[in-house]
C-alpha cells in the first residue's frame, strides 16, 4: 500500500500531466490539432467556464515550457489515464519526479527572466529622473513631491500600478479605482526601501529586480520566476500605525 505522501505526489503527478497539457495544447501547431488563438466554440456558461478553466490551470504550469515533442508525451500519459490503459512507467518512481521537474524548468526560466530584467533596469536607470540603489532598485521620478518621506515602521497611503517587464499589468490600484493602504513592513524589499525614498505626492517608476520582490520563486501565476517587476507608484500620503 503506497504511503499518503506518495498518493499525494501521485496524484499531483496527475494533476500536472493534465495541467501540462491544458496549458501547452493552445499552442500546439501539430497535424491535426489547433493553432494557437484559435476560437473555442463557448456558447454555454459550462463552456465558458470549462474555457476559463484552462486558462487558469495553464497559467500554472507555463514554467515547465513545454516543446512541441513533450506535449506529445503528456499527451499519451493524459490519453492512457483517461482510458483506464497500464501506465507505460511506474508512478512511484516518476510521480515525484514531476515536481523536480518543475523546479528545474523553473530555474533555468529565473536565469533567463533576471537577464531580460536586468536589460530593462538599466535602460530604465538611463533615463532623466532616474536613480539606481545599491540593491539594485531604480527609482525614476516622474512628479516630485514635497516635504518628508515615510519610516519603515510607517502606514503609506499609495495608487500604483504593477506590470511585468512585457508591459503586462498584474496588479493596479487605479483599476480598482481605490488607493492601498498598509504598513511598509509588510510589503517586499523593494517597496520598502523606495518609498522611504519618496516624498509625499511624489509619483515614481520603481524598478524591482526579482532578489527584492518575489524571487526565484516568483508569485504565480501572475508573477514568473526571477521576473523584475514595474511599478507606477504614486505616495499619496503616510502616518504612524
Amino acid at each position: 500500500m503506497l504511503t499518503g505522501m506518495m498518493k499525494n505526489l501521485i496524484h499531483c503527478s496527475g494533476l500536472l500531466l493534465c495541467l501540462g497539457l491544458v496549458a501547452s495544447c493552445a499552442q500546439s501547431t501539430q497535424s491535426g490539432s489547433a493553432p494557437a488563438g484559435t476560437a473555442a466554440k463557448l456558447d454555454t456558461d459550462d463552456q465558458k467556464t470549462l474555457y476559463t478553466l484552462g486558462i487558469l490551470l495553464g497559467r500554472n504550469v507555463k514554467p515547465f515550457a513545454l516543446t512541441a515533442d513533450e506535449i506529445a508525451i503528456v499527451t499519451a500519459g493524459l490519453t492512457d489515464a483517461v482510458n483506464g490503459a497500464k501506465p507505460q512507467v511506474e508512478l512511484e518512481t516518476y510521480g515525484p519526479k514531476v515536481n523536480e521537474l518543475a523546479e528545474k524548468r523553473a530555474a533555468a526560466g529565473a536565469e533567463v527572466a533576471k537577464k531580460e530584467g536586468q536589460a530593462f533596469a538599466d535602460k530604465v536607470a538611463g533615463e532623466q529622473g532616474a536613480t539606481k540603489t545599491p540593491s539594485g532598485i531604480v527609482i525614476r521620478t516622474i512628479t516630485p513631491g514635497t516635504g518628508a518621506s515615510p519610516a519603515e515602521t510607517d502606514m503609506v497611503k499609495v495608487h500604483y500600478e504593477g506590470k511585468l517587464i512585457d508591459g503586462t499589468i498584474f496588479d493596479s490600484s487605479v483599476q480598482r479605482g481605490e488607493p492601498a493602504e498598509f504598513p511598509l513592513t509588510g510589503v517586499v524589499p523593494c517597496w520598502r526601501e523606495a518609498l522611504q525614498k519618496m516624498k509625499k505626492g511624489e509619483k515614481a517608476q520603481v524598478v524591482c529586480p526579482s532578489e527584492v520582490a518575489y524571487g526565484e520563486r516568483g508569485s504565480p501565476p501572475a508573477i514568473g520566476p526571477g521576473a523584475t517587476l514595474s511599478f507606477e507608484v504614486e505616495l499619496i500620503d503616510f502616518r504612524k500605525p
